[in-house]
């Protein structure tokens, strides 16, 4: 439900800038014609699409080329905007052409040897989008702020129509969702039980109320246009951004907040069992993989007997991390037992290198030391620590 729910997020944030874009359009130019709107509408999809795979190959052949998990990480924040800015100028989704520049870098670009470099942009894209939100929301308070001064003394009717339009935005949703999951239930083949869809009333109703509107709606809120063409002020700006806030923080607060006790009150469960049986059929399929490599390179180099023992141990160790259910009761005993022995042992050697690095930090108060010297140290320093 949440690979669902995360899905219909992008699909429906990348029609409804479409939409928005036409929208915006037809009030700031005053015309409107339903066969314009349909070609652009095909034409910028077609557009981002072409520019989105384009700027994607060009994106993924710079990082291959660049190696170093730093400039990696600066190519693909540089490489969406990019993306954006080439078909916006040509009449294209930005949106849709970022969406599809991100789905072929992370369909092409899975590197499996590249550790560093994955700890480094997951980190580097959860304070990006912890930034991004914080910002978006924080504009709120500034821009109600004027439009609380704009809408004074008509503060009763446009809230009436702000409750209308919320109600309108909630219960089209659960409109859709009803049938949509009736059609599914129908259409589904024999052989596809196991299907993960949400097909109960149950699963629906969880569906229908996690329909929360966010960051993509306060960016098109905020930027609707004060002008028009004419050089008069935009039809209503203020109710309009209003309406669009109060949709925006009456369905995270209120169907946010109370989507937990939902879930729970409903007994909407993951299920377990096959989640468990996942991680164990990967768990084999990753040691199977790990003892074949093992293996050929054994016949290739005829390891020494204690090294090629030590590396049986550490796959078994694996195996047993990945799935502790795969393994019997005296390999689990066997591992825990190594495990508190490896605790030990790190902590010891966690302490030690602390001391370390704070003798080398001490050091940059000696005048005479070469700062960079000093960093290169410590950086060194990082990376065992890290391994």
């Amino acid at each position: 439900m949440v690979s669902l729910l995360e899905g219909e997020g992008l699909f429906n944030d990348v029609t409804a800038i479409v939409l928005y874009h036409v929208a915006i359009a037809a009030a700031v130019t005053g015309t409107f014609s339903w066969p314009g709107a349909l070609t652009e509408l095909v034409l910028s999809a077609v557009v981002a699409v072409v520019v989105g795979l384009a700027l994607g190959w060009v994106g993924g052949r710079l990082m291959e080329w660049l190696g170093d998990a730093t400039l990696r990480v600066g190519v693909s924040l540089l490489v969406p905007f990019v993306s954006y800015a080439l078909a916006d100028e040509l009449r294209g989704s930005g949106v849709l052409a970022v969406l599809t520049t991100s789905f072929y870098l992370s369909e092409r670009m899975a590197d499996a040897d590249d550790v560093l470099g994955r700890f480094a942009s997951t980190t580097f894209w959860q304070v990006v989008d912890t930034l991004v939100v914080g910002v978006a929301f924080g504009l709120i308070g500034l821009e109600l702020h004027a439009v609380f001064g704009t809408v004074h003394g008509q503060v009763g009717e446009v809230l009436w129509w702000s409750a209308a339009v919320v109600g309108v935005v909630v219960l089209v949703r659960l409109v859709w969702l009803l049938p949509a999951a009736w059609l599914a239930k129908k259409t589904r083949g024999p052989g596809h039980e196991d299907t993960e869809i949400p097909l109960s009333w149950r699963e629906t109703v969880v569906m229908w109320w996690s329909g929360m509107r966010g960051v993509a709606s306060v960016a098109l809120a905020l930027a609707i246009p004060l002008q028009t063409e004419s050089g008069q002020a935009f039809p209503q700006r203020p109710i309009i951004v209003f309406i669009a806030f109060a949709v925006i923080l009456t369905t995270l607060i209120v169907q946010g907040m109370s989507l937990p006790w939902l879930v729970n009150r409903l007994g909407v469960k993951a299920d377990t069992a096959a989640e468990r049986a996942l991680e164990r059929r990967l768990a084999t399929e990753a040691a199977k993989a790990a003892k074949r490599r093992l293996r050929e390179i054994n016949e290739a180099e005829e390891l020494p007997e204690e090294v090629l023992e030590a590396l049986k141990r550490r796959l078994m160790d694996m195996n047993v991390r990945l799935s502790p259910e795969a393994a019997d009761e005296e390999r689990r005993e066997a591992y825990e037992q190594r495990v508190r022995r490896l605790k030990l042992l790190r902590r010891v050697q966690g302490e030690m290198m602390s001391a370390a690095r704070q003798a080398v930090l001490e050091a940059r108060r000696d005048p005479n030391t070469d700062p960079a010297i000093i960093s290169r140290i410590l950086r060194q320093l990082d990376a065992r620590s890290l391994r």
